[in-house]
Formats: C-alpha cells, structure tokens, sequence
C-alpha cells in the first residue's frame, strides 16, 4: 500500500476465537508498514506462561484481569495492529479503553467456518475444553456480538485467501477514515 492512510492510532481487530485476527494481524500490519501485537502472546509473556497454564492455575477472572493491564498498555504503544484474545472486547474497562484510543475492526466469520477452523487446535481454546464446540462457539457469539457490534467496523473475513481479507480489511479502513469524524 504506497500512498495509504496514515494512522495515528493502534488499530485492534477482535473477533472470535478462529476468526484469524493473529494471522491476518500479521498480514495487515505488513501492508500497512505497522507492527503488530498479539495481546495473547504479550499476556503469555508477563504471566510467564500460557492461557491455558493461566485458567488453570488462576482462573478466568484473574486471566481478564491481567489481560486488561496488558491491553491498557499496548494501547498507549502508538499506531501498531493488535490482535486481541476473543472475549477482551466484551470487557467493558477494556472495550471502552479500545474505543477511545484506538481503530476497532470486528473480524467477523460465520459459525460453521469458526467451527473448522477451532477444531484445528482444539487444546489451545480454555474455553472449549471438553465442550460441544459447534454449541459452546454458538452461546459464545449471541453473548458477545452485541458488545463486538460496538467496534467501529465490522468486516466479513470468512471464506477466500488471507490476502482477499487483507484486501477487504484496508478497505474498509480507508473508507473508514476518509469520512469526516463529524459526520
């Protein structure tokens, strides 16, 4: 992208959990000359070990707890592409944090696209351990869509290349920022 927009702020993709917001993270900070972040990979790095190893031995509050520390940080890190985990955005401090100081970009996939795509690394979701995958995803979406409609765009980054998603996502970005704020 030669003559893109510049950006002044972090742009955060969240989404579920398959939804590609690591891998396309990656292919969206490429394209548009920013780093990129994964807030799972930077809480893994603090806690010194993984989620799993952290819901585990801690539990889910203390996981969003420091998950949220870990958000409030990066996002004071400048323009970059961060990837969140599924369930950051519907934490309120957390989702109110990212909408004030950030681009938000919901990666939105379909159901059964989620579904194959989890079952890819099943051990690595604390969430679906030892779940009926198509129905815990299914709960999990009509809990957080609401709060992931809240982002302020929302992108369809099911089915195609990652390249077509890439494409889809800067567009959406342009578009995004070319409209005057006020309006």
């Amino acid at each position: 992208m030669a003559e893109g927009p510049v950006f002044e702020k972090p742009i955060v993709l969240l989404g579920m959990m398959g939804a590609g917001k690591s891998s396309l993270g990656v292919r969206l900070g490429e394209a548009l000359g920013l780093s990129f972040r994964d807030a799972d990979a930077e809480i893994e790095k603090a806690a010194q070990m993984s989620i799993p190893e952290i819901f585990e031995h801690h539990g889910e509050t203390a996981f969003r707890d420091g998950e949220r520390r870990v958000i409030q940080r990066l996002l004071t890190a400048g323009p970059q592409v961060l990837a969140l985990g599924g369930g950051a955005f519907v934490q309120d401090e957390t989702r109110e944090q990212i909408l004030a100081q950030a681009h938000s970009i919901w990666l939105d996939v379909p159901l059964d696209e989620l579904v194959r795509r989890v079952q890819k690394k099943p051990g690595k979701r604390p969430l679906l351990v030892g779940q009926d995958v198509r129905a815990k995803l299914s709960e999990l979406m009509r809990a957080r869509e609401p709060l992931y409609a809240k982002a302020d765009l929302k992108v369809d980054v099911g089915g195609g290349t990652h390249e077509d998603a890439v494409a889809r996502l800067i567009k959406a970005l342009e578009t995004c920022l070319a409209k005057p704020q006020d309006a």
